[in-house]
């Protein structure tokens, strides 16, 4: 898939990829990322798959994806053969489509056989794309070095002040972000919201679950999120 590519808005849109439960898909034979950092904070499963002759894992990546826990596994397919991999990769795609539906697949791969797959899946109502490098994955990539602005900031610092009675599922985060935008707040204006406070390590989306940060600052006197940049 070309980076910059608007025939996509499902992936492209960051408010709908953050409402969507998005699982990725890493063929090691064929891309070896370097840097799994941007996964941090992220509401994104991985799954890695290594081919049957690859014994050794960086341990940078395995230091990443552990503690992600079930969010996270490396799959060492069974055998050797042309293709081998790529159809394990399917395999998974067919069950995790049934199980998890809406679901939004990414293949990190530079394998163009790939493509006629994603093809069939489309006209199956699954939306999967491949993708050269984790970072052209969006909400993956880089975000600008910018200041928050100063509603999201107030939203951010609001949600944490709840303490034990934050929302803790996508319904309820969205009302609050409703209440919170006023009269003037459309469903296009939450979503936006819940993206770009998630991008920015306010709190995780998984299955519809909110999850926060584990690490907390004491709740004395004002209370400031420290939101990535």
């Amino acid at each position: 898939m070309v980076a910059g590519d608007n025939r996509y808005p499902e992936v492209r849109n960051r408010s709908l990829l953050a409402l969507k439960t998005n699982i990725i898909l890493i063929d090691f034979e064929n891309v070896q990322p370097t840097d799994l950092t941007p996964l941090r904070g992220r509401a994104f499963k991985a799954k890695v798959f290594c081919g049957a002759t690859q014994s050794k894992i960086p341990l940078s990546l395995a230091a990443e994806l552990q503690p992600r826990g079930p969010e996270a596994e490396y799959i060492r397919i069974q055998g050797t053969g042309r293709n081998a991999l790529d159809f394990h990769i399917a395999y998974y795609i067919g069950r995790l489509s049934t199980e998890l539906p809406g679901a939004i697949f990414h293949i990190v791969s530079r394998d163009t056989g790939f493509d006629p797959l994603i093809k069939h899946l489309k006209t199956q109502n699954v939306i999967c794309h491949r993708w050269g490098s984790l970072g052209d994955i969006p909400g993956l990539a880089p975000v600008n070095q910018k200041a928050l602005p100063e509603r999201l900031q107030k939203i951010a610092n609001n949600l944490l002040r709840r303490g034990a009675s934050r929302p803790r599922t996508l319904k309820t985060l969205t009302s609050s972000i409703k209440s919170l935008l006023g009269a003037r707040g459309t469903e296009s204006d939450v979503g936006e919201v819940i993206a770009q406070l998630s991008r920015h390590g306010a709190f995780a989306i998984s299955d519809s679950k909110v999850i926060y940060p584990q690490a907390e600052p004491a709740l004395k006197g004002p209370v400031q999120v420290l939101l990535r940049v």
